[in-house]
């Protein structure tokens, strides 16, 4: 089968799970092409070939040195229109899940989504994605060519980096529309490790608050005393995120308590994790949270409550108050790690 795996990247700069849509890719067997697109990202398309890529086409323009997905989605519909491979990978970025979806449309396709396993039957691959909030796993084909998948991050193995691996590059003649939007900057959305690409997350939920021992300032209603204390608590989980180089996460009900901005949020309305590690503090485990961690390969539960769902996921399980466990635990692995 003729594999085309899109390389997501901001300024030149890949994101992880590009490297491990070629790793996918691979498995499959066959010839495997990177696509580049954008702008001065010959750099970027030689270290495809590093990560296993046969052949790297690369369409470079002026209009895409930004990324618009409506120029995106043109010239990279045109390019797989013309060379007609069989299966188009991406990883499941928001650039990736918008991108699929309008190239899709123009190839008058399908797209599967959040794919965690890929096997071939003939020409067709038969992939498997989570249904029902994660509950199930379901075995789909798309019936309609070309084959278009976004795979879950995290899931496949990125592969080694063969260092001076090289191939041909194929330089592609770009066609755009006209401009339907324009970029006037960037900022940043915050700092810390990305969610998606961490190997280790340390999220906290409604029991962040829970301290009655803390003393809010005065003047403070009940509403911000709660917020204040939740604050002192993610302090807490940010303190032994640090230590563990690791993303802060957090529930929804953490969120929706306005606790912590949405961007943290971990679950069904929120971002799909799969790290080594996920140390859940003060999460009761509703199903929608489960939703979006249940594949890491390793949670941690810490929690007051005996009975929280959450135990019933966990690999360990602590009960007692994260406010005292928590610095306890961030004091040991400070120790273990020698910081």
């Amino acid at each position: 089968m003729k594999t085309w795996v899109y390389i997501d990247h901001f300024k030149g700069e890949a994101v992880p799970s590009s490297w491990e849509a070629i790793g996918a890719a691979k498995t499959l067997g066959g010839d495997v092409t990177a696509v580049v697109l954008g702008a001065g990202l010959e750099a970027l398309a030689n270290t495809a070939f590093e990560y296993g890529a046969d052949e790297v086409v690369l369409g470079e323009d002026s209009a895409l040195e930004d990324f618009r997905v409506e120029n995106y989605a043109t010239a990279l519909s045109a390019l797989v229109s013309d060379a007609a491979p069989g299966l188009l990978l991406f990883p499941t970025t928001s650039r990736g899940r918008e991108l699929a979806g309008m190239v899709a449309i123009d190839l008058n396709t399908g797209v599967l989504v959040d794919v965690v396993a890929m096997e071939l039957e003939g020409e067709k691959v038969v992939a498997t994605r989570p249904v029902y909030a994660g509950k199930l796993l379901e075995k789909t084909v798309c019936n309609a060519t070309p084959q278009i998948i976004t795979l879950r991050g995290r899931v496949f193995a990125k592969p080694e980096a063969e260092a001076g691996r090289s191939g041909n590059i194929t330089q592609a003649q770009i066609t755009v529309g006209d401009e339907k939007s324009t970029v006037t900057g960037y900022a940043e959305a915050g700092g810390g490790v990305s969610l998606t690409d961490a190997g280790v997350i340390v999220s906290g939920g409604r029991g962040t608050s829970n301290n009655p021992s803390l003393s809010p300032p005065d003047g403070m209603s009940d509403e911000e005393a709660e917020i204040w204390r939740a604050q002192q608590g993610f302090s807490l989980i940010g303190e032994l995120a640090k230590t563990l180089n690791a993303a802060v996460g957090a529930s929804r009900a953490a969120v929706d308590a306005n606790y912590v901005p949405y961007a943290k949020q971990v679950g069904q309305t929120g971002k799909v994790v799969s790290p080594d590690l996920y140390i859940a503090n003060g999460i009761s485990g509703a199903i929608q949270h489960l939703a979006g961690m249940r594949n890491s390969k390793v949670i941690v539960a810490i929690n007051k409550d005996a009975d929280a769902p959450i135990f019933k996921s966990a690999r360990y399980g602590v009960v007692g108050d994260l406010h005292e466990i928590v610095p306890a635990l961030n004091e040991a692995m400070k120790a273990k790690l020698g910081k």
